[in-house]
């Protein structure tokens, strides 16, 4: 089984980084890495129609939130270097800020996520209220999940059938934790992605726990290049 680590970004600035925020700099040091480095880049829906990836070096490029600065720092870098992303989508927020989090940043809306290249970007759900999942019950998440559909589908809007979990959250108990994963199922999701810092392996034995590498805007190229390649660091 090949290995495939999952990077995740959010929010990317001109000035320097800290924490889920990204300084373009430090973004395009780490591009030109993987690009240089003969990294393959794909996207979820593309693992689909896949039962195995080359034992090279595979990596998958996501970004939370589907900020207004994504469009305008990130997907110059991805052009440049000739990677693909997912851009996760909190649909409620559409053309306005995450309400969630600082109220300051901008998150793009329906027309400007349409006029991304699909051939470097594809989209992807991050809920529709961006609500931790283990504080929702099963019917609110149930409904959260539909209405995504809905919003997708009258909007004409183009998304991969992945979910990124809000704050990495859901629920781990039993049984519940099957109840969710048949809710996702029953709503046309096949993948269901956490954070966890761990590499995983494909296919996924447990597409609904595929585990992310947060990457933080203070970390070196030398700690972004054993991030990859370890995933969680002691």
């Amino acid at each position: 089984m090949a290995k495939l680590s999952i990077l995740m970004y959010h929010h990317i600035t001109k000035a320097p980084g800290q924490g889920l925020t990204m300084g373009v700099e430090t973004l395009e040091g780490q591009f030109r890495y993987l690009a240089e480095n003969g990294y393959k880049t794909y996207h979820f829906s593309e693992l689909e129609s896949l039962s195995a990836l080359p034992k090279a070096k595979n990596i998958l490029i996501t970004f939370d939130d589907a900020y207004v600065s994504q469009r305008e720092l990130a997907l110059p870098l991805l052009k440049k270097f000739n990677l693909k992303a997912t851009f996760f989508v909190p649909l409620n927020f559409l053309g306005t800020t995450d309400n969630w989090n600082t109220s300051s940043i901008k998150i793009m809306t329906a027309d400007q996520l349409k006029s991304l290249d699909p051939e470097l970007v594809e989209l992807g759900f991050h809920s529709f209220f961006h609500k931790k999942y283990t504080e929702l019950s099963n019917a609110e998440i149930e409904a959260d999940t539909r209405r995504c559909m809905e919003f997708v589908a009258q909007n004409e809007l183009n998304f991969a059938p992945v979910l990124a979990y809000p704050y990495g959250k859901y629920p781990k108990e039993q049984p519940r934790h099957n109840i969710f994963k048949e809710i996702l199922a029953q709503n046309g999701l096949k993948y269901g992605l956490r954070i966890g810092n761990r590499i995983n392996t494909f296919p996924f034995p447990k597409p609904f726990e595929i585990q992310r590498i947060d990457v933080k805007g203070e970390f070196s190229l030398s700690k972004f290049r054993k991030k990859i390649r370890f995933g969680k660091l002691f």
